[in-house]
């Protein structure tokens, strides 16, 4: 039987899924490999770390495999913006600087007044923040000449992985955009924005498409693999394209809601030409010559978690899910700003904090939980009314991660929202969209959407209760106050706290 494979290479491990033509998950296999925080705000990996993993990955699954299996093909899915910095013998010079490395505010500063905030916009459709590669590039030029003088080119994490698999240097359009460094619009890097930080144009690999092919295993690699060295392998996609591919965000109308540790809203764009003024995440998509929009809330699924650890340490989800359900809607006039790691959309602030506002004698813990599963709702839907704002259809929003572990929690995402909530038979998220490319690439389908039609299925679905959806537009109003009211106070505090 013939498999095509998805490589999901995350943060803390990386997942690989063995995936047959009807889109069934066959097999997969996960490895861990370290972080290192050296310093307060630094967060790096070991790129060779990634690439032993994955390899034992593959080895793991390809051993499980009868003569009679075939894998055709695999691509990938990466942890955005990380820098990997190589010499002119391809090697890396330093460990890897993650998407979730805060260590260049200053950078994004200069980034902005070197290129010109509007324009930076323009051409890059996204701020300057500190997860994006180039003030990492920057900060590396400044902080360790030494290193930066040896670079001749520079990957993101899974274009590096797939370089020691198949010895090619390429970069896929969705991870370029996360860069800083490619015209959006124009799928091309900007010799603009490089010229303005003083960064080599020819650092930027050759860009691809995610479902082009980039080449073929290499012997050594097949070897270490037990892949052979006919399987095609194809560019692969930023970990959030390839999740809304996974999940099936490949026409308008449909959108996206992941909640992991943080959360996600995203929704599918056919042009490259809106203006967010910086206010969304605006990248190309894993789709041919298709883009989407996205907005991150830093600690949705982390918020509540955090919320249990504190206060209810030895309670089980369920059983704190089961007391908010017991709350009304509206959590009797209590609401919760999920901030307690800083924000990102719509407020790009890391010195703002989390509120509980309203508290009353009155108030259960039950209150309390359903309080932080709608405080975190409404800052997601922040992101959704700013795509309504723009004259962008709203009608459908897929639901996956924690989120959708809970039938309250769907329900509370419906009526807030204000649109019909779905779920998927089977949630494997980027690591499908990944295998996705792959089955496309090969020609098992000609299009990706017709791959979707196969791979993804529907299961629940919740609709907006209408009473409630009318109290939730009038807390939504207020919710937005409590950042404008608190900001000065929380950047205030800053210097307080240890």
């Amino acid at each position: 039987m013939n498999y095509v494979i998805g490589v999901d290479l995350g943060t803390s491990a990386v997942k690989v899924l063995l995936v047959s033509r009807s889109g069934e998950v066959v097999d997969e296999v996960s490895k861990s490999y370290p972080l290192y925080h050296d310093a307060p705000g630094h967060s790096e990996q070991d790129p060779d770390d990634w690439v032993k993993e994955t390899k034992a990955a593959l080895k793991e699954l390809t051993g499980r495999l009868s003569q009679e299996d075939s894998v055709e093909g695999l691509s990938f899915s990466g942890q955005m913006h990380g820098l990997v910095l190589l010499d002119e013998d391809r090697k890396p010079l330093r460990r890897a600087i993650l998407w979730n490395d805060t260590r260049t505010t200053t950078e994004c500063r200069e980034i902005e007044t070197n290129t010109g905030l509007e324009r930076l916009h323009e051409l890059t459709k996204n701020p300057a923040l500190e997860g994006f590669t180039l003030p990492k590039l920057l900060w590396v030029k400044k902080h360790e000449p030494d290193v930066f003088n040896q670079g001749n080119v520079f990957l993101l994490p899974k274009d590096y992985v797939r370089f020691r698999l198949t010895g090619d240097i390429h970069m896929d359009y969705s991870d370029a955009a996360g860069t800083l460094l490619l015209n959006v619009a124009a799928k091309s890097w900007s010799q603009e924005v490089a010229d303005a930080n003083g960064i080599n144009l020819d650092w930027c690999p050759p860009l691809v498409g995610s479902h082009e092919e980039t080449g073929t295993i290499t012997e050594e690699a097949a070897q270490e693999t037990g892949l052979t060295t006919s399987c095609k392998v194809f560019a692969g996609g930023a970990d959030n394209a390839c999740g809304a591919i996974g999940s099936g965000i490949l026409e308008d109308g449909i959108t996206l809601c992941s909640t992991g540790t943080s959360g996600v809203v995203l929704s599918y764009e056919a042009t490259g030409d809106k203006d967010f003024a910086g206010n969304v995440h605006y990248f190309n998509h894993g789709a041919p010559d298709a883009f989407y929009t996205m907005g991150v809330t830093l600690a949705a699924g982390y918020s509540l978690s955090w919320y249990k650890d504190t206060f209810a340490k030895d309670q089980s989800f369920e059983s704190l899910l089961e007391e908010a359900a017991h709350s009304p809607a509206g959590a009797k006039g209590l609401l919760f700003t999920p901030y307690i790691v800083g924000e990102r959309t719509p407020h790009a602030d890391s010195e703002i904090r989390g509120t509980f506002t309203g508290v009353h004698a009155n108030h259960s813990r039950g209150d309390f939980t359903r309080a932080v599963l709608e405080g975190i709702t409404f800052s997601l839907n922040e992101t959704v009314e700013n795509f309504r704002d723009k004259g962008k259809n709203v009608s459908k929003i897929i639901s996956i991660g924690g989120g959708a572990k809970s039938s309250l929690w769907l329900q509370i995402q419906a009526d807030i929202f204000g649109s019909e909530v779905v779920t998927l038979k089977s949630e494997q998220g980027p690591g499908m969209g990944a295998a996705m490319l792959a089955a496309f690439g090969c020609g098992w389908y000609p299009s990706l959407k017709d791959c979707a039609d196969t791979f993804v299925g529907e299961a629940a679905s919740y609709q907006p209760d209408q009473d409630n959806r009318a109290l939730y537009k009038k807390l939504f109003n207020i919710y937005q106050e409590v950042y404008g009211a608190t900001k000065s106070i929380h950047h205030r505090l800053e210097e307080f706290r240890a």
